[in-house]
């Protein structure tokens, strides 16, 4: 289901409850006052010194550079690939993005170079945003880009099922180019055996003003779903893209209890036809 952003007005009743990861900026106190979740318990861990080590270039291999340390979690270091990661905020909070980010977005390659993956509960709100890829410390170094369109599954819409928590969004250019032209793009991939490599997960605490990254090999979980072991993702790291070899995303934390009841294991859906069906209505407009 598409929604184009200009009413504000969703053709569904839906909840300012915006899950254990994510902080809904619509509708509440003017930074996005932290609201309650009814699906689980809020992801909310302060961080700490150990937890955020000293990035090293094992710490944040790419999935497919070899072993590494599994399961460690560090601040990401500025790259090509974390350029392509950013935050999702509130329209009228562009030009104050620190603290005022709530869900992570990563962009994706289509052949109109504007499309952007998160979480359905990231999107479900009715206000205009914005997607800052490579945020840092309050900086946009590569423009603050407008959410256009919003795309997002039946089964979320008409009942947020977790099955469905993946969505997509189309930018507005800026003079005549897409964000893919000024970041890069991952590849959107279906049909991906859950666990056959190691993925990086990279996000964005609404704590903190970096993005964080971890690395680890993806475990099959019930009802559609699989999961990962990294610690510390929490609140704001909806939407954080699973990548693994070649730049393929495979996953979009989310899913089983909005991307899960504490801050060391996350979820995500595994994309299969229903994902690759709303891929190409994201890409060709409907």
């Amino acid at each position: 289901m598409v929604f184009d952003g200009q009413s504000g007005v969703w053709p569904f009743r839906w909840s300012h409850d915006d899950g254990p990861r994510s902080r809904c900026p619509f509708g509440v106190g003017g930074r996005g006052a932290v609201v309650p979740s009814t699906v689980g318990p809020v992801k909310r861990t302060v961080f700490t010194v150990l937890a955020l080590l000293a990035v090293t270039s094992a710490s944040v291999a790419a999935a497919d550079d070899g072993p590494g340390p599994l399961g460690v979690t560090a601040v990401a270091p500025k790259s090509p690939q974390s350029a392509r990661v950013g935050v999702l905020a509130g329209a009228d909070k562009a030009g104050d993005l620190t603290g005022n980010h709530f869900c992570t977005a990563s962009v994706v390659h289509s052949p109109n170079r504007d499309l952007i993956l998160t979480a359905a509960h990231c999107l479900s709100g009715g206000g205009d945003l914005v997607f800052v890829p490579g945020y840092r410390d309050g900086r946009a170094p590569y423009g603050v880009w407008k959410v256009k369109r919003r795309f997002l599954p039946d089964g979320w819409v008409k009942g947020q099922d977790e099955g469905s928590d993946m969505a997509f969004a189309v930018l507005a250019p800026q003079g005549g180019k897409g964000v893919e032209d000024a970041v890069g793009a991952n590849r959107f991939v279906t049909g991906a055996a859950t666990g056959a490599a190691v993925v990086t997960v990279t996000g964005y605490p609404d704590v903190r003003e970096a993005p964080i990254s971890c690395t680890n090999r993806p475990h099959a979980h019930s009802g559609g779903q699989q999961r990962i072991d990294c610690p510390e993702f929490t609140g704001g790291t909806s939407g954080s893209p699973w990548v693994g070899g070649d730049q393929q995303v495979v996953g979009v934390l989310g899913g089983h209890e909005q991307g899960g009841a504490t801050a060391d294991t996350s979820y995500s859906v595994v994309f299969g036809a229903a994902a690759a069906k709303l891929y190409k209505d994201a890409v060709v407009g409907r």
